[in-house]
């Protein structure tokens, strides 16, 4: 039985449902890894006369349910007429912050920060944007794990977000992600009785998990040939960390294995890292993910058994399986992102993953 979709808008400040059904064809959604995620469809004309409310720009809220499920919510940001149809673009709420600004110093006088866990960044980012008159869009941040050991700011170089530089609120959720050994964030929506959430989920050190309960595989469950790239630019058995410092007091930590290839190193500069055990975390986890020399990037599949759409999550490690007359894969990759294409006529349900290195692959 082929699963059934529901699109319906609701405005961005009140929560007013606007179109409880609207009628959208050619969509696909999906979140994505520290992003907001994308959603896609287009209006048919006999149907312009919703376009003014229902789907006005920068002010709509655009949401899609599977089986009663909901499983995305985001911003409208396009409603522009092409010929004799109307396309629909929204972002996730994550892009929202591109769009606002510090007009306050330290977020209103949460900072400066100084040693500081960068999800509490994150989550007084959202504070201080939502606080302003019109800018509350409802969205929770939620840390899913007790925080993260990566600290943001010293004494003496302490984070400071100041009022008069312009600061896009956007860059300060980067730098909280992007600081060595910093958490990871994705977009969840669901139902709270007939209220839809909007979440912001932090975790550290990952997202996601090893899926021991799902496979995808040639044969089974993926509608495509993937492509299996096997490349040694990213290949390497020995990492050389460096951290702080200058000259002989700089921090240095080498990770290597012997496995009979040839010997091929890479270097992995993190000038903010002073602790040793931590420099020498980050070279044994980035020598771990060069040792793959066989990546799929992308995989479409159909709604099966052996991997149930909706039954992944960003982050998650799952099983792949690839054989042709190109490879012969076996392994593991991790879910960076996933595209939902809806059924239509006679074109079956799908959904796309992207697809990288897994977070792990052992010693």
């Amino acid at each position: 039985m082929a699963a059934v979709y529901r699109y319906f808008t609701t405005d961005a400040l009140t929560g007013e449902v606007l179109a409880h059904d609207l009628p959208l064809s050619g969509v696909a959604f999906g979140p994505e890894l520290n992003g907001p995620g994308r959603m896609s469809g287009t209006l048919a004309p006999r149907f312009a006369h919703l376009a003014p409310t229902q789907a006005d720009a920068g002010s709509v809220l655009l949401w899609a349910e599977r089986n009663r499920k909901l499983m995305w919510g985001g911003l409208i940001w396009s409603a522009e007429p092409q010929d004799d149809e109307l396309p629909i673009e929204a972002a996730g709420f994550g892009s929202y912050p591109t769009r606002r600004y510090a007009l306050h110093d330290n977020l209103g006088g949460r900072g400066p920060y100084i040693g500081v866990d960068p999800c509490q960044v994150i989550a007084d980012t959202w504070a201080y944007l939502q606080e302003q008159p019109d800018g509350d869009l409802g969205v929770r941040v939620k840390v899913l794990s007790g925080g993260c050991p990566a600290r943001l700011g010293t004494a003496e170089q302490p984070y400071s977000v100041k009022s008069w530089e312009g600061t896009a609120l956007s860059s300060v959720i980067r730098d909280a992600v992007t600081v060595d050994n910093g958490p990871e964030w994705t977009e969840t929506v669901a139902w709270e009785g007939e209220q839809p959430t909007r979440t912001i989920a932090l975790n550290w050190p990952r997202l996601g998990t090893r899926r021991t309960d799902l496979w995808f595989a040639t044969g089974i469950n993926l509608a495509e040939k993937p492509k299996v790239v096997s490349s040694a630019d990213e290949y390497a058995q020995v990492v050389i960390a460096l951290g702080a410092g200058t000259g002989m007091v700089k921090v240095r930590a080498v990770d290597a294995v012997r496995n009979g290839r040839l010997r091929l190193e890479h270097v992995l500069d993190r000038p903010s890292v002073t602790h040793m055990p931590t420099l020498a975390a980050l070279a044994r986890a980035e020598r771990m993910r060069r040792q793959q020399p066989a990546l799929v990037e992308e995989i479409t599949v159909y709604d099966h058994p052996a991997a149930p759409i909706g039954s992944w999550q960003i982050g998650d490690d799952v099983r792949l399986t690839v054989h042709d007359q190109w490879a012969d894969y076996d392994g593991w990759a991790r879910i960076t992102g996933w595209t939902l294409h809806p059924p239509e006529g006679e074109q079956p349900e799908t959904a796309t993953l992207r697809l990288a290195r897994a977070y792990t692959t052992g010693a």
